[in-house]
């Protein structure tokens, strides 16, 4: 289909449409998953571990009926992608959400900032960890804002994915950018290189941490249709497909430059100009995937668009025929009229394509949806993976339990061998089993904290509980053998081990004085030991000493100072009270943090000034409580003032006044 002067009348009524509203939303937490994992509704578990494991071969099977109910064959290993990462490209963080969805932030070098940047995790992650995998990258709309990518704030993909041999790629953010370079900075000086991130920046670092192979495809709706054709016509040889549902694949015919700005300056107010230069000029034809075409020839393609009229997810208006949605019927209109004229184009390059011209439906998420489960096959078989994880069934102890647990929903693998014991991936969790420690389920953000810890390979070992409710009836626990993963709606999952967890059940765990756990351990690289926050305040270890609580204004100064890498080192002592005006004190390794209501905490180092003051009996006697941390004096020396005089230290020699 072509355009003749009767339907390029139509375009600025479009533009208009192309300008309205089109809401991805903003991120949310999930429902529950299973049995009672609320712990599924909250953030995810930060960690630096290496996503990949070794695991044990010679446990034991909990299946009754074969010796051994092994993991589903794999399909012929394809060699690993390129993973030579550029220079400045490095991986800040990594969150994990859940067992198999991890949030990573990404340093690129061309857009100066971190990106955030999600993956869901195929199938057989965790029973084939030697296997590597397609990725399959999705790409957001107009509007994409910078907490999640509208494919799983607004469909229902996640759980799609979830019985599938690929690792979907999500690039959270890119409002307005086309996904493309921008010749000039997007908004206030911020540099928009979208497409040098995603093709040069990302895939290696992907490839070297998340055990990709060399076969990639790409897709995405409204805007990242348009991008998804042009990155692969931009890139040839990088994605073996490419997918655009509803994109506008016509960049400059007659309206189309106008219609895009129009619709840039509504999301957020973009320049085109800033993008590809003057309206319609040789950067946007670049730009044009009509005009790219026959650069995708080697490229296995789908693309779709519906009509605008009123279909199955749209309200219809009192107009026979016209949805309530008036803006995605125009925006649909445009995407129907500039997706032909790609596919005109492709077709005069001899470029075949997979073309779906609905009859009805608008530009909104549950379509998208439906055409993205609609084209998994043709992108399954182009990038070489199984359009479903191979059947499997649960036997032995973890089939009783799976029986007994039916929320834990259908199995995704078979059974297969982890550190101690035996292991089976569910859709909402994965179940352990062991002789010693019985068969129990990992679920929700329990399930995402042990994944992120190394799952049984890890410190923790292998569950000896499901999830159950702590005594407060706020939070959830899973026990492991060497720790316990804790969870509440305000704190999210955190792992408690060793002689901190001994500390922390003394004091009465989340029921006591520190509260629930905010963070996991977090290890010392300067000096050897541990720290961990609680609610009310953080536990600290010495490699070679017993855990130490500091807290409330004590806690704010040691902050200040540098906490254990300061010269204080150290706690040896728990919070003290003391008898002097309310007051309370804190011992490290060099010298103490004394707090009272009216002088705020304040250091003493150990040494010649703290040996003077306590001459005269500390806080008790004349000088009374510290009211400033150790200063230098003019013309060389130090001093502490305290309430009632100052101790100094000059050439040696102590003052008191």
């Amino acid at each position: 289909m072509t355009w003749n002067r009767k339907q390029l009348r139509l375009v600025p009524v479009v533009a208009v449409a192309v300008a309205a509203p089109l809401v991805v939303g903003v991120a949310t937490g999930q429902s529950n998953n299973s049995g009672v994992p609320e712990a599924n509704a909250q953030t995810g578990t930060s960690t630096s571990a290496s996503p990949t494991s070794s695991r044990s071969t010679s446990a034991p099977t909990s299946s009754e009926s074969t010796p051994s109910s092994s993991a589903t064959a794999s399909t012929e290993q394809r060699p690993a992608a390129n993973t030579d990462v550029p220079a400045g490209v490095r991986l800040d963080r990594v969150d994990w959400l859940s067992e198999r969805r991890v949030a990573l932030w990404v340093q690129s070098a061309a857009m100066e900032r971190p990106i955030q940047v999600q993956l869901l995790l195929p199938a057989s992650w965790n029973s084939e960890p030697d296997r590597t995998y397609p990725a399959l990258y999705m790409l957001d709309g107009l509007r994409a804002v910078d907490t999640e990518s509208g494919w799983t704030h607004e469909t229902q993909i996640e759980k799609f994915f979830d019985s599938k041999d690929a690792v979907i790629v999500l690039p959270v953010g890119g409002e307005s950018s086309f996904y493309t370079d921008w010749a000039n900075p997007a908004k206030d000086g911020e540099p928009y290189q979208w497409e040098t991130f995603m093709t040069e920046e990302l895939p290696p670092l992907i490839a070297r941490d998340w055990r990709l192979n060399d076969r990639a495809g790409i897709a995405g709706l409204s805007m990242g249709g348009t991008a998804a054709m042009n990155l692969a016509a931009h890139n040839e040889g990088q994605y073996q497909f490419a997918a655009s549902f509803s994109g506008y694949l016509d960049t400059t015919s007659f309206g189309m430059p106008e219609a895009i700005k129009a619709a840039q300056l509504d999301a957020g107010g973009y320049n085109s100009e800033d993008m590809w230069g003057p309206l319609g000029g040789e950067t946007w034809k670049q730009n044009d995937p009509k005009l790219q075409a026959q650069r995708l020839k080697d490229v296995s393609l789908y693309v779709s668009a519906g009509s605008g009229n009123t279909g199955p997810w749209d309200k219809p208006s009192p107009i026979e025929g016209i949805p309530e949605n008036f803006a995605g019927y125009g925006l649909e209109l445009l995407a129907r009229m500039t997706t032909q004229n790609f596919v005109n184009a492709a077709e005069k390059a001899d470029v075949p394509v997979t073309s779906k011209f609905r009859p009805s439906g608008t530009h909104t998420w549950p379509y998208w949806q439906f055409e993205m489960t609609q084209a998994w096959p043709q992108a399954a078989e182009a990038l070489g993976t199984e359009v479903n994880a191979p059947e499997c069934k649960a036997e032995g102890e973890i089939g009783k339990f799976r029986e007994a647990n039916g929320s834990l929903g259908d199995c995704l693998t078979g059974e297969y061998a982890v550190e101690g014991g035996r292991a089976q991936d569910f859709r909402e969790g994965r179940v352990f089993w062991s002789e010693d420690t019985g068969a129990h389920a990992v679920t929700g953000r329990i399930g995402a904290t042990y994944q992120a810890a190394g799952g049984p390979e890890g410190e923790l070992g292998l569950p000896t509980s499901s999830e159950q409710k702590t005594p407060d009836g706020v939070g959830r626990y899973t026990t492991f053998e060497n720790g316990t993963i804790y969870w509440s709606p305000k704190t999210g999952a955190h792992a408690v081990s060793g002689k901190i967890l001994d500390l922390w059940s003394y004091k009465g765990s989340e029921l006591g004085d520190l509260g629930y756990p905010t963070s996991d351990a977090v290890r010392n690289p300067n000096k050897d030991g541990v720290a961990q926050g609680f609610q009310n305040g953080t536990v600290f270890q010495a490699a070679d000493g017993d855990p130490r609580i500091v807290k409330g204004a004590i806690l704010g100064k040691y902050k200040d100072l540098g906490y254990e890498n300061s010269d204080l080192g150290y706690p040896t002592s728990d919070e003290i009270s003391l008898r002097a005006g309310g007051g309370a004190l804190s011992r490290f390794e060099n010298g103490g943090i004394y707090w009272s209501p009216n002088t705020q905490a304040h250091a003493v180092p150990y040494g010649q000034i703290f040996d003077a003051w306590g001459e005269d009996d500390y806080e008790n006697g004349r000088f009374g409580y510290p009211v400033s941390d150790v200063q230098s004096v003019p013309g060389g020396g130090q001093e502490v003032e305290f309430e009632h005089g100052k101790i100094r230290l000059i050439a040696g020699r102590i003052e008191k006044s």
